[in-house]
């Protein structure tokens, strides 16, 4: 049983909105157009789950032996968010969750290793910006990304609430080892479309990283926090 949290701090790739297959399909598609021909959705999901832009760009750099096109990640963004506007979907309840969390006075916020461009975007095509009204934070607002703890510690910091009282859900080892590393309660989140068939080995990957315990559904993690409450 978790400690009654002050906050929750949410990934929002995979744990508020099941993006992750986009996300996949984009980033594999850009990585064949430079003439990296292995690179299938699974070899993306394999090694990039929960990893920024950035370091994505230092593996292309070391497989072509040259700089990674200046505008890689632009061109990852324009394709996914054209994708996002007809085929960005919500995790199931996550709008219920948020709502119950607010209800009962529990504070919410934001850590994304998406750049601002697409946290922003990503937040108002799936209709879940009203939740995250000035707590939204970005990896672009710190000097280390996940699995560093900056991004967690600049959320907590933002919506005033100690890293001990912050829980954080969390698709991917890096985000659990960064809430770790901030001093945060991390619970594993494997209910994304990306997961259907490594559930139960990442199951394994986040207890691993540290996660206290293991999710299929948002529903479960309400049902958890709000019974931690009363």
């Amino acid at each position: 049983m978790m400690d009654v949290p002050s906050a929750v701090i949410f990934d929002l790739d995979g744990c508020l909105v099941d993006s992750e297959p986009l996300s996949l399909e984009v980033i594999a598609t850009e990585m064949n157009n430079l003439g990296i021909d292995d690179a299938s959705i699974h070899y993306v999901r394999d090694r990039f789950l929960g990893v920024s832009i950035q370091d994505i760009c230092k593996h292309v750099s070391d497989r072509l032996g040259k700089a990674c096109p200046a505008d890689f990640t632009e061109r990852v963004e324009d394709r996914l968010l054209e994708e996002y506007k007809t085929r960005l979907r919500q995790i199931p309840d996550a709008e219920n969750l948020l709502r119950h969390l607010t209800d009962a006075g529990v504070k919410t916020a934001l850590a994304t290793g998406s750049s601002l461009r697409r946290m922003g975007a990503t937040l108002d095509i799936s209709g879940l910006a009203v939740h995250f009204a000035g707590t939204a934070f970005s990896a672009d607002q710190v000097t280390n990304g996940k699995p560093a703890p900056d991004l967690f510690l600049l959320a907590a910091e933002g919506i005033s609430v100690l890293p001990e009282n912050c829980v954080v859900i969390e698709d991917s080892p890096h985000g659990v080892k960064g809430a770790r590393a901030a001093g945060m309660t991390a619970l594993g989140f494997i209910g994304g479309a990306h997961l259907h068939d490594i559930r139960a080995d990442q199951s394994q990957v986040l207890r691993d990283a540290g996660a206290l315990e293991i999710f299929e559904s948002l529903q479960e993690i309400g049902d958890e926090i709000l019974r931690s409450l009363k």
